[in-house]
């Protein structure tokens, strides 16, 4: 990512006590134009995270404070010790393994296991760049969380914060515009989810806006440390675990007129060495502007690229009795021979239909279909008159009969 596209060439230094009152102008430090790297940045930072743990393990007796022997072989039963004794349930249970209740973890934690990591020193510095670059692009800045709608400029540079009273910060904080952004921390603290809240961590919030400040301010750092979210950090000593909380970058940072200056002494320049910093030295972009087209299509690059090659084109070989316009390049007579093999073929089928239609029509012709169908219908007709005269015979046989039956009644 190229920090220069939101950068300016001169930030304007702004009063803690009067928002439209500006004083002057100092040029922006090179650091703040350095690569953003958040690949780089989240490893160390993960990396340095890790010192901060502390050590611990499991006792050194856990799952062996019992007495138990193994039975040996020739008893069916599994070899890991067991417990001794009787009268009991737990008399003949198995012990000491980490398969058994009561028994051992598997690998027990040792106080003496590698706890830090180490990371290189020049690696380390190049992150911190990387998040001081990051903190300067608004984008990157409020796609962090930031409420920065209020403010002015980013970075924001004041003239002093070095007040003794927690009430002169937060009215000067009030003032330059980070009243959102404090109470968006301020109702952002919650209980913390899981057992880190029985053990002196109860609770999590949002991280706010990071003063950075000169060594000789002094003051700062006692009167904003009961401000939730807000963080102090001298310029000389910058920490990538307060500058990337997380390991993601744009975190919203407060300068000091006396930090702001002092950033090309401590990280120096693209030609000049950092003094506080043992001769470091910045990273370069390794492009300046991100526009490829241009740069492909400049008088530069066009002057000293190579003409484009003409290219021959080996054709695949291909199976000429598959293909047929292969067949067609090697006998020119193919196409020719298709055609003779199509009307063949058309003329064959041609007289088998003629032969099937003349035999159709000699055993099975339109006459024998229409003459049995007459003969069907008519035997059909025959039929029906039999079977609905023996039904009127049947009904009028059984009408007699209950006209009978009536006058026996009577």
């Amino acid at each position: 990512i190229n920090s220069d596209m939101s950068a300016r060439p001169t930030i304007t230094v702004y009063s803690t006590t009067d928002k439209s009152q500006v004083g002057e102008s100092l040029p922006l430090p090179e650091v703040l134009t350095a690569p953003i790297r958040p690949d780089l940045v989240n490893v160390i930072h993960n990396s340095v995270a890790f010192n901060k743990r502390q050590a611990r393990g499991v006792s050194l007796a856990a799952g062996h404070q019992t007495s138990a022997e193994s039975w040996g072989t020739g008893r069916a039963v599994a070899r890991i010790p067991r417990v001794g004794g009787s009268g009991t349930s737990r008399s003949g249970q198995g012990a000491f393994g980490n398969m058994c209740r009561g028994g051992h973890m598997f690998a027990p934690l040792k106080v003496y296991r590698k706890w830090h990591q180490k990371t290189n020193l020049r690696e380390r510095r190049h992150a911190v760049a990387s998040a001081l670059a990051a903190s300067a692009v608004a984008p990157l800045v409020m796609a962090r969380g930031h409420r920065i709608e209020s403010v002015t400029e980013i970075p924001l540079v004041v003239e002093h914060l070095n007040y003794t009273k927690t009430k002169d910060v937060l009215n000067s904080l009030l003032t330059l515009g980070l009243k959102d952004e404090l109470t968006r921390v301020a109702l952002s603290k919650k209980i913390r989810t899981g057992k880190g809240k029985l053990r002196n961590r109860r609770y999590v919030k949002r991280r706010g806006p990071l003063i950075i400040h000169d060594i000789s301010e002094n003051e700062i750092r006692f009167a904003a440390r009961n401000i939730l979210g807000v963080d102090t950090c001298r310029v000389q000593k910058l920490n990538i675990l307060q500058l990337a909380p997380g390991g993601h970058v744009g975190r919203l940072i407060i300068w000091t007129k006396k930090a702001f200056e002092n950033l090309n002494t401590v990280f120096g320049t693209y030609k000049l060495p950092g003094v506080e910093k043992g001769g470091y030295r910045l990273q370069r972009h390794m492009l300046n502007t991100a526009d490829l087209s241009k740069l492909i299509n400049s008088d530069q690059i066009q002057s000293v690229i190579r003409a484009p090659r003409n290219i021959t084109l080996h054709s695949k070989k291909v199976n000429p009795l598959r293909n047929r316009d292969e067949m067609s390049k090697l006998n020119p007579f193919e196409v020719k021979r298709r055609e003779i093999q199509v009307k063949q073929q058309t003329d064959r089928s041609a007289v088998r239909k003629a032969k099937a239609n003349k035999h159709r029509t000699n055993k099975l012709g339109k006459e024998f279909y229409r003459k049995f169908n007459q003969n069907v219908g008519e035997s059909q007709a025959k039929d029906e008159e039999e079977w609905y005269a023996v039904d009127r015979v049947v009904e009028s046989e059984s009408e007699e009969v209950e006209e009978g039956d009536d006058e026996d009644n009577e």
